[in-house]
């Protein structure tokens, strides 16, 4: 009997020592979690909770004798905690393979050498996994095995947590420092369009400034000793003069100057000769080539009456570069 007696109480000193391995273990697994992102909060509280117990049932077990417990009883509760243990390492591995997965998803596509690793310790850690599934949770060695690669696979994904971070903040930099490109292009698209808007107004201004201007523009009828007349019977030509101003913006060299005379009908005097206006052919009466050097320059055409005139007002308009640049009107009886 007291032989039987000092067997149970060294079976139960070995089960209790083994427990309290186990526990220690345990408080090692949970004090070495690598990242908060690994486990949720709400698991990390129900495990410290299942610690605090599981202590509290060692500790009662310590407090009582242990001639009221029989062998089997220890070597159940023996079992329930490597099983315990088993299962926390097995939520470890489920939960490396979901933050591998959310780590590659945080790489970004573009990013394929991390990919490829990521997806290489995923499909590692899902063997591993299926080891420890497979492996009861009496098999010490196995266990102890299999929790050094859970170590091991910590470590690797606190290297790829720095990796991804560190791409991220790359990433964060380029992106302010593209968007402080594209305000810049922005700002100097609008700088662009502002001068060229401003440029287009000047050279409109320029433009406007530039046209020419027939100025002291006279016309009448002669008669054949060339004197003024004003009876239709009597005009054997038109004489018209003007001016063109001064103009220092006006492009100078030679200038072709369009005359034309309109009669009380409408219809133009012409012999048939044309000019473009403001995208249209319009006849013309007469025509003159001009020097002009900027400074006034005065012009007289002549019109030789060969048809038949009717009494009433005469338009005259004159034209050059593109432009209307002067009228007047004459009246015959």
């Amino acid at each position: 009997m007291k032989r039987n007696t000092i067997i149970i109480i060294a079976v139960a000193a070995v089960a209790v020592l083994v427990v309290v391995g186990l526990l220690g273990y345990k408080v090692y697994e949970l004090s070495n979690v690598v990242t908060e992102k690994n486990i949720e909060h709400a698991q990390l509280a129900k495990d410290h909770q299942q610690m605090v117990d599981s202590l509290r049932e060692a500790e009662k077990m310590r407090n009582t004798t242990f001639t009221e417990m029989q062998p089997e009883e220890f070597n159940a509760e023996l079992e329930a905690h490597a099983e315990e243990v088993k299962q926390q390492m097995m939520r470890e591995y489920e939960a490396f393979i979901q933050e591998a997965e959310r780590l590659k998803a945080a790489a970004g596509a573009k990013n394929k050498a991390l990919q490829t690793k990521l997806e290489r310790e995923q499909q590692r850690t899902r063997e591993l996994l299926e080891e420890l599934r497979n492996t009861k949770a009496s098999n010490t060695a196995e266990i102890n095995r299999l929790r050094d690669e859970l170590a091991n696979l910590r470590a690797i994904l606190r290297s790829y947590v720095a990796q991804v971070d560190s791409l991220n903040r790359q990433n964060q930099a380029l992106h302010a420092e593209n968007q402080n490109l594209r305000n810049q292009h922005v700002a100097v698209q609008q700088e662009k369009a502002a001068l060229e808007s401003e440029k287009q107004a000047l050279n409109e201004k320029v433009a406007i400034a530039s046209v020419l201007d027939a100025t002291g523009l006279y016309a009448h009828g002669l008669n054949k000793k060339g004197k003024n007349c004003e009876k239709v019977k009597d005009v054997k030509r038109f004489e018209v003069r003007f001016n063109i101003a001064r103009n220092v913006t006006a492009q100078t060299g030679m200038k072709t100057v369009y005359v034309r005379i309109a009669t009380p009908t409408g219809s133009i005097l012409t012999q048939g000769g044309s000019f473009s206006y403001e995208n249209r052919q319009l006849e013309y009466s007469m025509s003159r080539d001009v020097e002009y050097t900027g400074e006034e320059t005065p012009v007289t055409c002549y019109w030789e009456v060969g048809e038949a005139l009717s009494p009433g007002s005469y338009r005259v308009d004159i034209f050059a570069d593109g432009h209307n640049i002067g009228s007047t009107s004459f009246s015959l009886k």
